[in-house]
């Protein structure tokens, strides 16, 4: 079940909110929120139900196990580690590393057919951060399960982030209070990541998905650089309106979640990039990877190493495949690049901002090629055409003229708008917030019959 479709908004997600609303006391409303979050995650992968609780009871153990025998808990957080690595390289990465190996070796070993479960990179992630924290006493060990198996699996922030801390939820699972302040900013928050989901990625991701799957003798560099347009704003869209509907639910249910995204596309360094671009997930490699790694506390090189290996594992995390890895090393260069010309990323004149953002978006754009092609020779060829197909092209041009249709030329404008602070500088305005509910209340109604008609609404998550 996903977020953006009418079972979700007309009948789990009103009833759940109700029930909550309604049961008396904490321990019923955890007990419901648990069931509707298994629930949740059962209506798409009924077998991977057993995983996730599977999961969060090792987890569990292992934090128990941690907290009780101080002079193991380093094996005890190894072996933790080595588990859940363990199944997320099973159910991710086993066919992509057999694919790799018989082609490195020459080899035929067969291929295992192995269905990723949804969100296993997410709540993954969450149960290995309990554990270490535990293990660093930042938090106490939880010695009742169904806590920890809530934190793991609450549906709102389950298969599509942002990556949740327990000790940033900790106290709001013991006790917390839905205020009617809360819930109506909550929906407000919800009905605007919604419509940036439906409204403008799914539009925009439409158009992309047409011109991607153009033939190579039917791409120009006017239709590359389109393609790749609509997919930078696509993917910022629909992973930032996740991001918006999760923090919103939050807020509806009485837990508030930490912000995902600030503005990323007016970054003007590739650094301040991965402040604002999912930051749970680049503090969560700050916090458990980069900092045990030396962090910059050991010299220049080996923060550089350290920073190299962090987006290694960046790529990696989010897909099994080249292209993938591929990507998280390009941005680790960049990020290298700027560490050793500091003057890149050094703050100058309105006419130096400007330029640092138009190379900040372009190192972005050219990043994301590789993000949405499927294997390293069509990310280059898109690449190409980007910057080299200059000729004639008459199926391009009748491909490209097909795709600017009014809506999309709307949509694109409008995307590129909101992709910037303008909601931070009329905030304060008179008559913001009515006009704001109101806003909200419009698209919302909007999703929702683009959502009846069974229109165009991927999931892209699914490879993460």
């Amino acid at each position: 079940m996903v977020f953006s479709s009418m079972v979700f908004l007309c009948v789990f997600l009103p009833a759940v909110f109700g029930l909550h609303w309604i049961l008396p006391g904490i321990r019923a409303k955890n007990a419901l929120l648990i069931i509707a979050s298994l629930l949740f995650y059962a209506y798409g992968e009924p077998v991977y139900v057993l995983l996730l609780i599977v999961s969060a009871l090792f987890n569990y153990a292992c934090a128990g196990a941690v907290s009780a025998w101080p002079k193991g808990k380093k094996l005890v957080l190894a072996l933790t580690i080595a588990g859940n690595l363990g199944v997320l390289i099973f159910y991710k990465y086993a066919g992509f590393l057999t694919e790799s190996w018989n082609l490195m070796s020459g080899m035929s070993v067969p291929v295992p057919e192995v269905r990723m479960p949804i969100g296993i990179s997410f709540f993954t992630f969450q149960a290995m951060s309990y554990v270490v924290d535990v293990y660093r006493k930042v938090t106490d060990c939880q010695k009742s399960f169904w806590k920890v198996l809530l934190y793991i699996s609450f549906f709102p922030q389950l298969i599509a982030g942002p990556i949740v801390k327990y000790h940033d939820v900790e106290q709001e699972i013991h006790k917390r209070t839905q205020t009617l302040d809360g819930v109506t900013k909550g929906i407000r928050r919800f009905a605007a990541g919604l419509s940036k989901k439906v409204l403008l990625a799914n539009t925009l991701g439409l158009t992309a998905d047409v011109l991607f799957a153009a033939k190579e003798s039917e791409v120009n560099w006017l239709l590359a650089w389109i393609a790749n347009l609509s997919y930078v704003f696509q993917i910022y869209f629909d992973f930032s309106g996740y991001s918006d509907m999760a923090i919103g639910m939050g807020w509806m249910f009485g837990f508030h979640f930490k912000e995902n995204f600030n503005y990323p596309y007016i970054s003007g360094s590739i650094k301040e990039f991965w402040r604002r671009w999912h930051m749970s997930l680049s503090g969560w490699f700050r916090e458990y990877l980069y900092i045990p790694l030396g962090g910059n506390r050991k010299g220049k090189f080996r923060t550089v190493v350290n920073k190299m290996i962090v987006f290694l594992c960046t790529g990696i995390w989010h897909g099994a495949s080249w292209n993938f890895v591929f990507w998280g090393v390009y941005h680790g260069c960049f990020l290298l690049l700027e560490e050793y010309i500091p003057v890149i990323g050094r703050k100058g004149n309105k006419a130096k901002s400007c330029l640092q953002r138009i190379y900040t978006m372009l190192v972005v754009g050219v990043g994301f090629v590789f993000f949405r092609t499927e294997t390293m020779g069509k990310g280059f060829f898109w690449l190409k055409m980007m910057f080299t197909g200059f000729g004639k092209n008459r199926a391009a041009m009748s491909l490209v003229w097909q795709q600017l249709t009014p809506l999309y030329i709307v949509t694109l404008l409008a995307a590129v708008i909101a992709s910037m602070p303008v909601k931070e500088l009329v905030r304060k305005k008179r008559g913001y917030e009515p006009a704001s509910y109101l806003l909200s209340f419009a698209g919302l109604i909007l999703c929702m019959f683009y959502l009846a008609g069974g229109t165009y609404n991927p999931f892209i998550y699914f490879r993460f």
